[in-house]
């Protein structure tokens, strides 16, 4: 015998539907790329999308059709969230980090018919356009006032002027909720980028868990600023469940120096903010160096790398912003774990609830996550047993876009029905899991593994070190030692003998790096991480040679 309840599809437009209709005074601010604060409503928000659903209709933009997008936080981005999406249509936001290269193969792999981009990638752009070869028009998200003038490129449109031959009261499709909604391609550092295919339904329900008390905590009360892009991984998310609570949204656009967003922040008194590391580091240091302190932030999500304890102090204790480690992939919408306390860690140390925020947090319900061994056998969950963390779930892949890259839930024996992360890590008894690496960063030293981010973190912690990465370089008797590559802070005096000798007493003395390499600037991948593979090709050797 079936339930007798009424059947509704899960559908994104049903998003923008409710925030009009429960929330539709609710402001949207965004730092535009012309340089002014624009400011409308959720209502404003709707209307407009309808608009661009219409406009694209007339451009004969058909069901499954891929739109692609190059574009930073703002209220035009939303726009096509909501207005592609919501036709049936397949948002395709495409990171302009990339190479052009990678972007001009992501675009073609796609099969994109229409691109949308803000102006500052017009250079992108005219790169790109002449090697997409799918592609019908380029529209610049922008109005006639400033659309770029002799750009070079056939069929350029603008953005204002397609939104107006759009009508307002165009009906959202009636649509299957396992209908594509969006489409993100990995960042690509091993092999050529590979697509992830969201539907509504995982896109719904990936929103009602990320909204959750015990995951980002969101409400009606919440002003939300989202750092981390709207081009990675859906903004984490957060753009849908602002309309789903009703929360006001900040898009600071493309200024993202630690000024801009502290100004931003203040004069819209966000509560919530999420970003990566690296952005952090920027807001903290104009913090520090300018004297400043938060007046209204409350929390802030942290993910896409892990968080430096030093970070997550600072944060807490100089400025009583509380951190929400989290974690995730493309390949998991993107969300996997969020580090929210239980009752029982509000009674411990202030070192030891740290110590339990600084893991990558317990499991979102609807994800189901393990650690197994190198036999595929399951390992315990004592908070100390490493091994390679695998997923499921519904906004877990089950198979990337065109089945590039082979089906990666049938990988291997062990990884059967479940989703390998590369991921190395260890869960406790209370479900907090804790990345100790990524499976192919692992430092292997004469048969033990060493894990680099425990050596990161513990070198962020020195007051002289703006950023650090640790790698493992080939070596003649362990086969590898771990290799600590390091940008001081401006003006900061450090040398190597007094960084290394700040491990003492805080790892197992055969775990500290055989020597530091101090470097301008460490390079940083589309979405921010540490890219690794690249300083193992310039680093990797250093250690051969020198005296076992």
């Amino acid at each position: 015998m079936n339930g007798l309840m009424m059947q509704k599809q899960l559908l994104i437009s049903s998003l923008i539907v409710h925030a009009d209709r429960h929330h539709g005074d609710t402001e949207i601010v965004s730092r535009r790329v012309e340089g002014d604060i624009h400011r409308y409503t959720f209502r404003d928000c709707h209307r407009r999308a309808r608009q661009m659903a219409g406009a694209l209709s007339r451009l004969g933009v058909q069901l499954s059709d891929r739109i692609g997008t190059l574009a930073w936080n703002g209220y035009r981005h939303l726009e096509l969230y909501y207005g592609v999406s919501g036709m049936g249509a397949i948002l395709h936001t495409i990171n302009p980090r990339l190479h052009e290269d990678q972007v001009a193969y992501i675009a073609n792999h796609a099969e994109d018919q229409y691109i949308f981009f803000d102006l500052s990638f017009l250079p992108l752009i005219q790169a790109v356009a002449g090697h997409c070869k799918t592609v019908k028009a380029f529209i610049a998200m922008t109005d006639q006032a400033h659309m770029p003038k002799n750009a070079g490129i056939d069929k350029l449109l603008c953005y204002e002027d397609l939104i107006a031959q759009g009508l307002p009261d165009y009906t959202w499709q009636a649509l299957d909720e396992e209908a594509a909604s969006t489409l993100c391609y990995t960042s690509g550092t091993t092999g050529d980028p590979k697509g992830v295919l969201y539907s509504h339904r995982s896109s719904l329900l990936h929103t009602y868990a990320a909204a959750l008390p015990d995951a980002l905590n969101c409400s009606a009360r919440d002003t939300i600023l989202p750092v981390v892009p709207m081009f990675h991984v859906n903004a984490w998310g957060l753009p849908y469940i602002a309309c789903m609570v009703g929360a006001k949204l900040v898009f600071p656009g493309p200024a993202l120096d630690g000024k801009s967003l502290y100004e931003l922040l203040e004069a819209e008194q966000v509560t919530l903010s999420a970003g990566v590391p690296t952005v952090w580091q920027g807001l903290l240091g104009y913090l520090e160096e300018k004297g400043q302190q938060f007046s209204s932030m409350k929390r802030t999500i942290i993910g896409g790398a892990t968080c430096p304890p030093a970070m997550l102090r600072k944060f807490q204790e100089a400025y009583g912003v509380a951190v929400l480690h989290a974690w995730g992939m493309t390949e998991l919408s993107p969300m996997g774990t969020v580090g929210a306390l239980k009752t029982k860690h509000l009674a411990m140390s202030a070192d030891e609830r740290r110590a339990v925020q600084s893991k990558q947090g317990r499991a979102l319900f609807g994800i189901d996550m393990k650690i197994v061994g190198p036999d595929g056998n399951e390992l315990s969950w004592d908070g100390a047993t490493s091994g390679d963390l695998l997923v499921r779930g519904p906004w877990v892949v089950r198979e990337y876009f065109k089945s590039a890259g082979g089906d990666p839930l049938q990988r291997d024996h062990a990884a059967q029905g479940w989703f390998p992360t590369g991921d190395v890590a260890t869960i406790d008894a209370d479900g907090f899991m804790q990345i100790t690496d990524r499976s192919k960063d692992v430092i292997k030293s004469g048969g033990e593994w060493i894990g680099s981010i425990d050596l990161e973190n513990i070198a962020m912690a020195h007051p002289a070190v703006s950023q650090a990465a640790c790698i493992a370089a080939k070596h003649a008797k362990w086969d590898e030692r771990p290799l600590l590559i390091v940008v001081r802070k401006p003006q900061a005096q450090l040398e190597r003998d007094e960084l290394l000798a700040f491990y003492e007493g805080k790892i197992a003395k055969w775990w500290t790096p055989d020597d530091v390499i101090f470097v301008d600037a460490i390079p940083l991948g589309a979405t921010g991480k540490i890219q690794k593979n690249r300083l193992r090709e310039q680093f990797g050797d250093h250690l051969i040679g020198r005296r076992p």
